[in-house]
């Protein structure tokens, strides 16, 4: 047993980020390339904030799939669980920027989408004894695209329940990544019935749920413990433990919002790990705890990049002083 309390599993990837906002995917003269991968941003920022992590997940054998361990190594995360793929290459995803830090994904170059070493993420090598003692399995839903690294997803899930690990999934609904898109809703309804946790964006739950109300999600998925809706701008609306609310955003200057849904799930999850499930019963300190994750998801906002804006925890806690 380690001392492991969050496992994330899923892609980690590089975002090659346009150069010049606002221009459209002919007139992008360059790109920057930073590494991200939901899971991947919420295993980092989870270590920034103090949380012991470790991250499962396939990157080829190759330059980026070397650069991008090193970097969690670096940051701290327990690497146990990658696989390194020897033909498959590690995924680079091309970004367009808005002039006000939105973005739309492009694509993939010259690659087809289940080219990737992430889409190969093998089940018979998933490190089984990363589980006993973890609080948390956090996944996303864009492996579950691929045949291969969904049952990989799916036997981590059924040993986080073995090992009575809570499951948090982010939905993080990206078309690009799906061969067949139109079965993406039906796979993701499925997958939800094992979760714990939900988070999903204000255009996610329409998607899936005809409804932007947390409660409302509640009843059409009574099994789940908690459910976050983030909306940008617009803040976040929460359900935890029969709780439910609205925080507002925080004003911040936006400079690139990759990562601010990752880091606000760390946020969330870190508050948990340090304070335990219970507080989510009281419904002042539910609400606090996802203020102090939306403070994480708002600093992460200001920088560009998503692993190199994520906060540590006395910036998030002179954030909250000054707000």
């Amino acid at each position: 047993m380690s001392d492991t309390q969050v496992l994330c599993i899923g892609e980690v990837l590089f975002d090659c980020l346009a150069d010049q906002p606002g221009k459209s995917l002919k007139e992008v003269e360059s790109w920057t390339a930073y590494p991200g991968g939901a899971p991947a941003n919420v295993a980092c920022a989870l270590v920034k904030l103090g949380t012991a992590t470790g991250f499962i997940g396939c990157v080829g054998e190759d330059e980026p799939g070397n650069s991008l361990v090193a970097l969690f190594q670096e940051i701290g995360v327990d690497v146990t669980g990658i696989q390194r793929h020897p033909k498959a290459p590690t995924r680079q995803v091309y970004v367009l920027r808005s002039q006000t830090g939105d973005r739309q994904f492009a694509g993939f170059g010259d690659l087809d989408t289940g080219d990737f070493a992430d889409t190969k993420l093998r089940v018979s090598q998933l490190p089984e004894s990363l589980f006993p003692g973890v609080s948390f399995l956090v996944s996303g839903t864009l492996e579950l695209a691929y045949p291969q690294s969904r049952e990989a997803i799916e036997k981590a899930v059924e040993l986080a329940k073995q090992n009575h690990v809570k499951v948090f999934v982010d939905v993080n609904w990206r078309p690009v990544f799906w061969p067949n898109p139109d079965l993406a809703p039906g796979v993701i309804l499925k997958f939800l019935e094992q979760a714990d946790f939900l988070k999903l964006s204000d255009e996610e739950a329409q998607w899936l749920f005809n409804t932007i109300d947390p409660s409302a999600i509640a009843k059409q998925l009574p099994h789940l413990q908690g459910i976050l809706i983030t909306a940008g701008e617009a803040g976040c609306s929460y359900y935890l433990a029969h709780n439910s609310g609205k925080i507002p955003a925080f004003p911040v200057n936006v400079v690139d919002t990759t990562g601010a849904g990752d880091s606000f799930v760390a946020g969330f999850i870190h508050q948990l790990c340090q304070h335990g499930m219970d507080v989510l019963s009281d419904a002042e300190t539910a609400k606090n705890v996802v203020r102090y994750a939306s403070a994480v998801g708002a600093i992460t906002t200001m920088k560009a990049g998503a692993i190199a804006a994520q906060p540590t925890p006395e910036e998030v806690e002179e954030f909250l002083s000054l707000h």
